[in-house]
């Protein structure tokens, strides 16, 4: 079948297989999906490197990341060079029309994985994303809390929260920022922002990279603004049984919403009705500097890094406490 979107006709090869058995959405249903919410996808996308999490053969089947730009890219989709913390680069799709979500769609792309920088300049990001990350224990209802205390002390430093489900049982927070900031200082706000919300909160939210070490808490998980690192785009679908969806939110319904609200049969009609609810966000750009003199000012230097980056300068040891305590004790005895 063939879908008309932006002046573009989009071919859509086997409309009929199946991508969630569970309630049996085909591909059909996905691209009609994105085909109603693709405004606000693409305005989640516009200009950004994206890396696209495919399932062929639909969520109960393999998947992949794909990083690099497909061989077969149309010629109206541009790319960007990126680079990975390895040393690496690679040419990453780049959409800036709606048709590109489509053409994605196709190739059984249920989520989109934007970096947090345009094409102009893919070494500044121009937002900050703060990951609220429920721990066994705790749930939805948590990281909102954790957001709702989270909105006030943005606002504090002249900075705007714009909130989002994951699609799981977490909350996104969008900050946009001038791009101005590389992204190990991006990533030494968050950590910032994460100390401090962890120090008002009273015990409910860490910024502990060690799973031993974050209890039945909110995790901040501040290493989402590391190079490389991205989240799925607001309006992605996500590969969970019953189709649920990525989704911005206002910060008024918060505390009355529940992630299974947000499906692939619900959202095009909540975006029909209020549109996209972040349209404004980039309009409302803000400053680190007072972040980032928090950061100075908490001396607490920096956090572990993911197992799969190369040691960082200024990185503690990336070593797990209670493993770090065992040599400890094997040092002494052999003394």
């Amino acid at each position: 079948m063939e879908l008309e979107v932006g002046g573009r006709t989009v071919r859509l090869s086997n409309p009929d297989k199946v991508y969630y058995p569970e309630p049996g959405y085909t591909k059909r249903d996905v691209a009609e999906y994105y085909l109603a919410v693709a405004p606000g996808v693409l305005r989640g996308l516009r200009e950004r490197p994206t890396t696209l999490q495919r399932f062929p053969d639909g969520v109960d089947g393999e998947s992949f990341y794909q990083k690099r730009a497909p061989k077969n890219l149309p010629d109206w989709l541009p790319t960007a060079r990126i680079a990975f913390p390895s040393g690496r680069s690679a040419d990453e799709v780049c959409p800036t029309e709606e048709a590109a979500v489509l053409w994605a769609a196709n190739l059984g792309c249920l989520t989109f994985h934007p970096w947090p920088v345009r094409r102009a300049d893919t070494e500044h990001p121009d937002e900050l994303r703060v990951d609220l990350d429920p721990q066994p224990g705790t749930d939805f209802s948590d990281a909102v809390r954790a957001a709702l205390q989270l909105r006030p002390l943005l606002e504090e430093f002249g900075l705007t929260g714009w909130p989002k489900t994951s699609g799981g049982r977490g909350l996104h927070v969008y900050v946009p920022i001038e791009p101005r900031w590389t992204f190990t200082e991006c990533r030494h706000a968050v950590i910032a922002l994460g100390r401090e919300l962890e120090h008002r909160s009273g015990g409910e939210v860490t910024t502990a990279w060690w799973k031993e070490e974050r209890g039945t808490r909110i995790f901040v998980d501040y290493n989402q603004m590391a190079r490389d690192r991205t989240i799925a785009s607001p309006y992605s679908l996500r590969p969970r049984p019953q189709a649920t969806a990525s989704t911005p939110l206002r910060w008024e319904e918060l505390e009355r919403v529940s992630p299974a609200d947000f499906t692939l049969r619900t959202v095009p009609a909540r975006f029909a009705e209020l549109g996209d609810v972040h349209a404004g966000m980039d309009g409302r750009r803000g400053s680190l500097e007072r972040v980032l003199e928090l950061y100075a000012h908490q001396g607490a230097g920096d956090l572990p890094y993911p197992p799969d980056f190369p040691k960082m300068p200024g990185e503690p040891d990336r070593v797990q406490p209670s493993r770090a305590r065992g040599r400890g004790r094997g040092r002494a005895a052999e003394q």
